[in-house]
């Protein structure tokens, strides 16, 4: 390879290592028209690593459960509200959370859908009303009709049972919370009777501490079947408490 050849390649790669990202947000037509409609305002919020980053595999092995994970650095300033979007699914806005105090730095990890090379985004509000925005651009298709990996049976005779489970790591909690719910999307087709299942899945969720808020959703129908949060907070008093509805008026309340 010719010097000047070899030198620019080593700057590209030293360029590339120095961002640390493979898979960053692509130009997107879709979010310029949904902007408005989404996060209020046609002004495209800033990308801070220092205030929180996302991560999403560039290509998924399975495009029905994308794992995304939002962390913020120590000292970041508080976000209190997030949208995540998948740009390409036929509902871009999978989910809108809220995020108590205990949550802070954010380390905030859930699976989603996705139906199309697409980009994931997150737009942050922070306390001060002020608009962040981070992403990836993600390889994945056919993830909102992806069949269910139940049967029908099975779905109906564990609908709403959730398991949770405690590690601690640097002086922070670490919590899984798994709600079995299949979460359908209204694309998917029963595979015995190759008929459209109507959309039915998980609407509002609010997980608390004693009486501490530690984050609440209001989803769509991008949310992966069998939904898995995973989340790092600050101990609290009191046990963790997760009420749970769903688009067909279901309730379900756990403690642990």
């Amino acid at each position: 390879m010719r010097p000047a050849v070899l030198l620019t390649a080593l700057i590209l790669a030293s360029g590339a290592a120095v961002a640390g990202v493979t898979n960053p947000m692509q130009p997107s037509p879709l979010w310029d028209d949904m902007r408005l409609a989404v996060i209020g305002t046609e002004e495209e919020p800033p990308t801070d690593p220092a205030i929180f980053d996302l991560d999403a595999p560039p290509r998924a092995d399975n495009p029905a459960l994308v794992p995304v994970r939002i962390t913020q650095p120590p000292g970041a300033p508080a976000i209190r509200s997030l949208a995540l979007v998948v740009d390409g699914n036929p509902a871009p806005v999978a989910a809108e959370f809220t995020f108590g105090e205990a949550l802070m730095p954010l380390d905030f990890e859930v699976r989603v859908r996705v139906d199309s090379y697409s980009d994931l985004r997150a737009i942050a509000t922070l306390a001060d009303g002020r608009k962040v925005m981070a992403g990836r651009y993600v390889k994945a298709s056919g993830g909102c009709a992806a069949p269910a990996g139940k049967s029908m049976d099975e779905v109906r005779a564990t609908m709403g049972e959730m398991r949770f489970r405690q590690a601690e790591d640097a002086g922070r909690q670490i919590g899984t919370l798994m709600i079995r719910h299949p979460n359908f999307s209204g694309l998917q087709r029963d595979q015995v009777t190759l008929l459209t299942i109507p959309a039915e899945f998980i609407q509002t969720l609010e997980v608390k501490q004693g009486d501490a808020m530690l984050f609440t959703m209001d989803a769509g129908i991008s949310i992966s079947e069998d939904p898995v949060f995973r989340f790092a907070h600050t101990p609290g008093q009191g046990p963790v408490t997760v009420h749970a509805e769903d688009t067909e008026g279901r309730v379900w309340d756990q403690s642990f």
